[in-house]
């Protein structure tokens, strides 16, 4: 456990210092900050206001940017010191390749989640000073939805990482996971299932499967419990899940994905670096 926190703060000692970290920590920063500039913490639509309005609004927001900036910056983690040589120096200190591998991803974790939980924070502090009432639930539920989001895609980052050979084919295979993941939210399903007359169940399953596609429902079901936005759809999930069950499948789904994806890729690295 000691080799893991040090790899861990390693890692985040590394990531301070990326330029990757300052523009993905200034692009969240700038979010919230244009939310607010832009009046949105005191607008009234669907009868939210306030934070909650703001909290919506940046959280579907953050579904378009977290995965991506979490899938780009993390498949260089492996490849990149693949293409370095800091295996053979790695190998000759006293560490296990578990220590650094878990160390890694769990630094890189804490600094995919921080900035955009401080930003919600801090939007949060500020609406709070300025008279406006906190939204607790919402605040954790978001909290927690962000959190397995990250984890979720630093999992199939490392999974990428593990396998591709170099930096450039790391970043071109992620980018092409978050694009098929992107098209399968609405536009390549619908087709499908117009194409091949799926049932509507069978349609919803292939839905849930993206993790994506599960973050932006769970999103939604806050201040739209009966998921009128999603059409015909959510009389599926309702009935499948219910609202409670739902809520819990969004929060669990996608930590088993993530785990199981950084878990094939730690295989794979014990497999194919070792001497």
């Amino acid at each position: 456990m000691k080799h893991l926190w040090l790899n861990a703060y390693a890692d985040i000692v590394e990531s301070l210092r990326a330029r990757w970290f300052l523009v993905y920590t200034a692009v969240f920063g700038g979010l919230v900050i244009l939310l607010f500039a832009y009046g949105l913490a005191e607008s009234r639509i669907m009868g939210f206001t306030g934070l909650s309005r703001l909290l919506l609004t940046y959280i579907q927001l953050t579904m378009a940017i977290l995965p991506v900036f979490v899938l780009i910056t993390t498949v260089r983690s492996v490849a990149g010191d693949r293409e370095a040589g800091v295996f053979e120096y790695l190998l000759s200190l006293p560490i296990s390749l578990s220590a650094w591998y878990w160390g890694k991803m769990l630094g890189r974790f804490l600094m995919v989640f921080m900035p955009v939980f401080l930003a919600m924070i801090g939007a949060i502090i500020w609406g709070v000073v300025k008279g406006a009432d906190l939204p607790w639930t919402m605040l954790l539920y978001y909290s927690g939805l962000l959190m397995v989001l990250a984890w979720c895609f630093l999992g199939i980052g490392m999974l990428i990482s593990t396998i591709a050979r170099s930096s450039d084919v790391a970043q071109g295979a992620a980018f092409v996971v978050w694009l098929t993941l992107l098209l399968f939210l609405d536009l390549i399903l619908l087709g499908i299932m117009i194409r091949e007359q799926l049932p509507p169940e069978s349609a919803v399953a292939i839905a849930l499967a993206n993790p994506m596609q599960v973050f932006r429902t769970a999103s939604m079901m806050l201040f739209d419990p009966q998921l009128v936005l999603l059409g015909p759809s959510a009389y599926v999930i309702l009935d499948s899940f219910g609202q409670t069950g739902y809520i819990l499948y969004a929060l669990v789904y996608p930590v088993v994905l993530g785990t199981v994806c950084a878990g094939i890729g730690y295989m794979i690295f014990r497999r194919t670096d070792l001497p």
